[in-house]
């Protein structure tokens, strides 16, 4: 798809800078190891962006577009994992390198880097395009962090349940109404189909547990802008619904084989086999088994039984909170270039440039203007995109705080195996190793 995003306003008061044709860069831009201050002989500088691999040929062609006159845009590849990108960031961050110029951040490591001043703060202005009341609100909390501005969201990721229709029907579930998690493991156990969901011991395993405990009115922490004096609240009602959801699945004929390995890939390919499944998964999963039917790996009819509902409910009644992630675009603070770089952020996370993202790689806005492009009514349907919107505005994030690292590292460490989750007990064990963890009395 032919896109043009707005250029970005110049600081400077002058006029509007020339940009470039859009054009893929070579692979070999992609080479994590080739890091420019600035190019060849002209002293033009080159900004470094650090991307996560998700939409890298898009990301590329916004790269090249937002590229100007006066600097250029390169994408630097960073490894797959969140935390491992957390790692490779951090590394350079607290060395202040000064060729991280632009990064692609998973919004809960917001916090920490802008609480470690890693992160330029967006000035007045710039924070308020990054806030605006077109960005959608979930994504908005995204980049906020003690009553300053970090980052611009850049695309915005949340959970939906996915599942057969026919799987659906002969349960008897009307999934036109909110459904909880004890309807859908009951109705998949008793009709031959599974539960897919994210329970190896990695960060979207937390994805999950966080997204039942709001769902159930809770928190895993409150009052987060205190560090490591935030008050643990896992040890609640809220966490003995999340872990009682955890425990029937385990102990269901629904959950997959593989739950204490399960990831967001591994489900995919049960979703047409046999009555098939119920899963929770990110938005990807359109494309997904869309691109199937056009390689011929999926028919026409199999993907027409494809069916998606808003993300279940923990405690029947209480709305569900649908987890949100995504990407945001911070600005290093020991960037040689910030004024640029302000520029750039801004430039890679128009409307427009979301459009394409959507589009050409399946990652949704965080922009409710985006949604409403025509690109992307064409691409997807008009129910999935308000799905999706509304999943969104009305998600719950997981907890923003300079220490999420830690919280999750010492949550994965206790909630880990799902079969080994116990209503009286494990949020119990969590709230305690945790608070010992942010105190110092104990070690992950």
């Amino acid at each position: 798809m032919t896109f043009a995003s707005a250029p970005p306003r110049d600081r400077r008061g002058g006029g509007r800078r020339r940009r470039r044709g859009i054009a893929v860069l070579a692979a070999a831009t992609l080479a994590s190891g080739l890091l420019a201050g600035c190019s060849g002989g002209s002293g033009k500088p080159t900004l470094n962006w650090y991307v996560n691999p998700d939409g890298v040929p898009t990301l590329t062609k916004l790269a090249e577009q937002c590229s100007t006159d006066e600097y250029d845009i390169e994408v630097q590849l960073l490894p797959s994992g969140a935390t491992d990108q957390r790692t490779q960031l951090a590394r350079r961050l607290a060395a202040e390198d000064s060729s991280t110029d632009l990064m692609s951040l998973d919004p809960v490591f917001v916090a920490e880097f802008a609480n470690a001043n890693w992160l330029e703060q967006l000035p007045e202005e710039s924070a308020a395009i990054a806030t605006d009341e077109d960005v959608l609100e979930g994504a908005a909390e995204t980049v906020k962090w003690d009553d300053g501005v970090y980052a611009f969201p850049q695309w915005a990721n949340t959970q939906v349940l996915w599942y057969r229709k026919s799987l659906a029907e002969a349960a008897g579930l009307d999934m036109s109404q909110p459904v909880t998690w004890d309807q859908v493991i009951d109705a998949a156990a008793e009709n031959g189909g599974t539960v897919g969901v994210q329970a190896n011991k990695y960060e979207a395993y937390v994805v999950w547990i966080n997204a039942l405990i709001q769902g159930a009115g809770g928190d895993i922490i409150s009052n987060n802008e205190a560090g490591k004096d935030a008050s643990v609240d896992i040890d609640s009602e809220a966490g003995k619904a999340a872990a009682a959801v955890i425990e029937k699945l385990a102990d269901s004929k629904a959950a997959q084989p593989d739950l204490t390995t399960s990831n967001e890939g591994t489900s995919l390919g049960l979703m047409f086999e046999g009555p098939g499944e119920f899963m929770v998964n990110w938005t990807f999963v359109y494309q997904n088994y869309k691109t199937l039917v056009d390689t011929g790996g999926l028919t026409q009819e199999q993907f027409d039984d494809l069916g998606w509902a808003r993300y279940p409910e923990t405690v029947e009644g209480e709305e569900s909170k649908p987890p949100i992630g995504g990407i945001d675009i911070g600005v290093g603070a020991f960037s040689k270039h910030p004024d640029f770089a302000l520029e750039a952020a801004e430039c890679v996370t128009t409307s427009e440039s979301q459009v394409a993202l959507a589009v050409e790689s399946g990652l949704m806005p965080a922009r409710q203007s985006a949604y409403d492009a025509k690109e992307l009514t064409e691409a997807y349907p008009a129910d999935l995109l308000e799905l999706f919107s509304q999943s969104v505005d009305s998600g719950g994030p997981r907890p923003k705080s300079s220490y999420y690292a830690t919280i999750s590292a010492a949550l994965q460490s206790v909630w880990h195996s799902p079969r080994s989750v116990d209503p009286e007990s494990t949020p119990r064990e969590s709230a305690r190793f945790l608070k010992d963890v942010l105190e110092g009395k104990a070690l992950l």
